[in-house]
């Protein structure tokens, strides 16, 4: 491409919109959203750990019986542990993505980010009920729009506030994708339920996963580029 053919180009798209990060800028630019892709390799990342995964899943859903059985204070301390025992499933998945050697104790690897978790997850929530109680539409956007929160504070190392904007930014770039895409994983993890709970032991870890894949496929793969 001749030099002026650039210019022309890059005047013509206009500047390139970046977000900062602890460890390099991300480009929003806009990107595919491969959705089947996405839930086929997310099935594969999931079957590479399939038993670690499972076992998780029955660990943390164990966690959350005990405490609930404690009034009060075991249902704050659901709460205050949910995102990162959630965020065990991203770690590992990165890990297996990467080709990197996991170990049970790496899905605990999410309260190595507690802080910032916790505090996306509960603002987050706030936004998402203040949005669904004003007009419903806005609080569904929020709700999508922050998928990729706590995969931006593992992968990014940033603060919780920055990290939900930027997830909200990456994902308005295809919000009725993404919007098709949870649609697609509720109706996935309603059939585990249906399936008298059992099938959440492998939808609920297969669809993190998927979310995961698709995380990794836009900011690690094509907006690297």
């Amino acid at each position: 491409m001749a030099d002026w053919e650039q210019e022309h180009q890059e005047a013509t798209q206009g500047p390139t919109e970046t977000a900062p990060s602890a460890k390099g800028e991300v480009a929003l630019n806009n990107y595919q959203f491969n959705f089947g892709e996405y839930l086929s390799k997310g099935w594969k990342v999931f079957a590479q750990n399939m038993g670690g995964f499972i076992g998780f899943t029955v660990v943390m859903i164990l966690i959350n019986m005990v405490l609930g059985i404690i009034p009060v204070i075991g249902q704050i301390a659901t709460i205050v542990i949910g995102a990162p025992l959630m965020a065990g499933y991203y770690v590992v998945a990165r890990k297996l993505m990467n080709d990197e050697s996991t170990s049970f104790g790496d899905f605990f690897g999410g309260f190595d980010y507690f802080l910032p978790l916790f505090l996306a997850s509960l603002v987050s929530s706030i936004f998402i009920m203040i949005g669904m109680f004003l007009l419903l539409i806005p609080g569904i956007y929020l709700a999508v729009g922050y998928m990729f929160t706590s995969l931006v504070i593992i992968n990014r190392e940033l603060g919780f506030f920055e990290a939900m904007e930027l997830s909200r930014k990456l994902i308005t770039k295809k919000w009725f994708a993404f919007f098709g895409f949870s649609i697609v994983i509720m109706l996935i993890n309603v059939v585990g339920l249906m399936l008298l709970g059992v099938g959440l032991l492998f939808t609920l870890p297969f669809t993190v996963c998927a979310i995961a894949v698709a995380y990794d496929d836009i900011v690690n793969k094509q907006l690297a580029e």
